[in-house]
């Protein structure tokens, strides 16, 4: 099989990488690869790229992800969340081909306490989270074949991440704060990347990958198991630490609890970020790991 990935500089396209390679020849493609493009806001020279390279499966991990830059610049981010992703759909559906997409939690305003399903309708806060529910929409429209994969609060050994700017602050400040009142699961981008090829392998599994039906395709909920607030996630990183690396000098003698509003952003955010993942796991029979292990994991790796 020929798969056609995406944004494989990220930190969920770095994973897929690794996952996808047992699945078959992977054409991995960067915002800054030319020939062939894989550049997202390149729409004429992306769809050339496809036709090109004619994969049996697309996986994009590519998006805008500055969520309050966007406020600023929303056709920039519609042209990478929304139109790209139209664009990717409809020459999956002229091959024939799987296409496999990232969305996110923003497509949902937030409110309430209960986990959100895929059948709960969006209702998106931000221009971020306009432009990912968009880029879901067209897929839909144009593309049979096709996993969508909503996910949350993604981070990864490689690159910035939350816990590496607590663990950061905690050497150079006496007191943190920290927002208590937005909750989620922090989910690492090895875990996305391992659930979305073994979702490949049971699509492959009904049948040939370009087979007329395709009775898995949707949207499904991907995200570690459990939830937390900023703040709890940021006093598990730091005890953590302190437990692996206990010689670690840590400043931070207080990890003050705050409500979203001391923090002012461009754009809003949702407070509640529980995503239901039931839908995944009974459909392709996974576990998904409580989301400590996963941060502990990369703790245990980026720390000295």
């Amino acid at each position: 099989m020929k798969i056609l990935l995406l944004g494989k500089n990220g930190q969920v396209g770095w994973e897929l990488q690794r996952s996808l390679a047992p699945l078959g020849e992977v054409v991995a493609l960067g915002s800054g690869s030319t020939h062939p493009c894989g550049d997202l806001a390149r729409l004429e020279e992306l769809a050339q790229t496809v036709r090109d390279v004619a994969p049996e499966l697309i996986v994009n991990a590519a998006a805008y992800t500055a969520v309050d830059k966007a406020e600023s610049e929303p056709d920039q981010a519609r042209l990478v969340n929304a139109l790209a992703p139209g664009v990717l759909a409809q020459e999956a559906q002229r091959l024939g081909a799987w296409l496999v997409h990232y969305s996110t939690d923003y497509v949902f305003d937030g409110l309430g306490q209960n986990p959100q399903t895929e059948s709960d309708v969006p209702a998106p806060v931000n221009v971020y989270g306009q432009t990912k529910f968009e880029g879901e929409e067209r897929i839909r429209a144009a593309c049979e074949r096709h996993l969508i994969f909503r996910t949350s609060w993604v981070y990864a050994a490689r690159g910035q991440n939350f816990a590496k700017t607590m663990l950061r602050l905690a050497r150079e400040r006496e007191r943190l704060t920290v927002i208590d009142d937005q909750w989620g699961a922090p989910t690492g981008a090895e875990l996305l990347a391992d659930v979305t090829a073994h979702a490949i392998r049971q699509v492959r599994g009904r049948g040939p990958i370009a087979s007329a039906s395709a009775p898995l395709a949707g949207a499904y909920h991907l995200v570690a198991s459990g939830e937390t607030s900023w703040h709890g996630y940021a006093c598990h990183v730091i005890a953590q630490a302190r437990r692996l690396q206990p010689e670690l000098a840590f400043k931070a003698r207080e990890i003050a609890p705050v409500p979203s509003s001391a923090f002012v952003t461009a754009a809003r955010r949702p407070h509640n970020s529980r995503l239901d993942t039931r839908r995944l796991q009974s459909t392709f029979g996974l576990t998904l790991p409580p989301w400590q292990l996963g941060v502990d994991r990369m703790l245990a790796e980026i720390l000295p």
